[in-house]
């Protein structure tokens, strides 16, 4: 069977930490940002991590395991 082959996308919106969990940035950061306050952006600035209930399908993405 061919290996499975890494969705480019994914590739580009997810690293891979020390411990296996899986790291992404925050979303609504691009445009319109006048109206958010500076708190909200200084909080989108800041990466998070991918929630256990996403992890098999990024996983499968990533083609990791």
């Amino acid at each position: 069977m061919p290996k499975m082959k890494v969705k480019g996308a994914a590739k580009k919106r997810f690293k891979l930490t020390g411990s296996g969990k899986i790291k992404r940035e925050k979303a609504y950061m691009s445009h319109i940002l006048t109206k958010k306050s500076r708190k909200t952006k200084r909080n989108l600035r800041q990466s998070t991590l991918v929630h256990k209930s996403d992890m098999s399908r990024v996983t499968k993405m990533l083609a990791i395991g």
